[in-house]
């Protein structure tokens, strides 16, 4: 039987092979890099700076509104989630529908010829005016002119032709009603509530310390990402002048309203979202990428500026746009940064 034979050497292996044959195999030291990491340069730039801090917000949407009604038999209820605007049907009772109309002021009256003149009159005439019944005057007088008016108006919707309109004929609420819940079956009699919704007007809702509330003012601008991660730009809308307890916190806590653009897509009610609050801006100071910075002992910094090392004292941080606030440099210097 023919033997094989393996033999080791420093450095280098010798293995039989077939027929005889012999491979050799040696380890070549791998060269080591001299050269250092890529890197590029940046301009220094005169912007404003902002110190931004992130918060969970929740989308939702603007009010809260309860529907009414008058104790007829509930015949028809639109779905949940559907929009209702001026003068569409926003529920059926008794078989006949009753339209919504805009209006601050509940109905609490029937509204006819004879009647005082008041706010009520004058959001019925209006919202006659905008529906196209350019006839009528608006102003707190229910006149001939309304009257002829609520009848055409009452014969186009295919309502009981009377030239006045009784409780429960109309609703008024301040804008298009969101559905988001019914508070009657169909087919049951109420007096009480039947439906309750929302305005159409996407918000987030965001609760905050006290403590942060100071930096949180009215008309302020925010950056909103929605779950998709895309970026919104919003405006605080409203800041609750009162400190509550939500169910689950353990301290009081102050409503902040951010009112977005267009519609937040496809996004959920009530999904959580990112908001970046500024809290402290400083408007046309220099500024380089934060990833210039190079740490220095004694907690200090510096920039390679120009291609030399250039002392630097910083200010404001402002992550999300990647800049942080110097002097020590020029405006139009060059700064290296990281490439890529």
């Amino acid at each position: 039987m023919r033997r094989r034979t393996v033999v080791f050497l420093t450095g280098v292996i010798l293995v039989a092979g077939a027929g005889g044959a012999w491979a050799v195999l040696r380890d070549e030291p791998v060269p080591v890099s001299t050269e250092g990491p890529a890197t590029a340069t940046a301009a220094v730039i005169r912007t404003d700076i902002a110190h931004r801090r992130q918060v969970n917000g929740t989308l939702t949407y603007a009010g809260r509104y309860q529907v009414l009604g008058t104790g007829a038999t509930i015949t028809r209820l639109p779905a949940i989630g559907s929009t209702v605007t001026r003068g569409r049907t926003l529920y059926e009772a008794a078989g006949r529908r009753v339209p919504l109309l805009y209006g601050d002021r509940p109905a609490w009256r029937t509204l006819a010829l004879g009647v005082s003149d008041g706010p009520d009159v004058h959001q019925l005439e209006r919202n006659l005016r905008v529906l196209g019944y350019r006839r009528v005057t608006v102003d707190r007088h229910f006149s001939l002119a309304t009257y002829h008016a609520v009848r055409r108006w009452q014969h186009d919707t295919r309502l009981p032709v009377t030239g006045s309109v009784p409780l429960g004929q109309a609703v008024f609420l301040p804008v298009a009603l969101r559905v988001t819940g019914h508070d009657a079956t169909v087919g049951g009699a109420t007096g009480g509530p039947v439906l309750h919704g929302t305005s159409a007007t996407p918000i987030v809702e965001v609760r905050l310390d006290p403590a942060q509330v100071v930096n949180a003012k009215k008309g302020a601008r925010v950056v909103v990402t929605l779950p998709d991660g895309g970026r919104k730009n919003g405006r605080i809308a409203e800041v609750s002048p009162v400190a509550t307890t939500a169910q689950g916190e353990e301290r009081p806590s102050v409503t902040v309203a951010i009112r977005l653009p267009g519609r937040p897509g496809k996004a959920l009610d009530r999904a959580l979202v990112q908001v970046t609050l500024t809290s402290e801006e400083r408007k046309g100071v220099l500024a380089v990428p934060i990833v210039a910075l190079l740490a220095r002992p004694g907690g200090t910094f510096a920039v390679t500026a120009n291609g030399r090392l250039a002392p630097v004292e910083v200010g404001l941080f402002d992550e999300l746009a990647g800049l942080v606030e110097v002097t020590g440099v020029a405006e139009g210097d060059r700064v290296e940064v990281p490439a890529g």
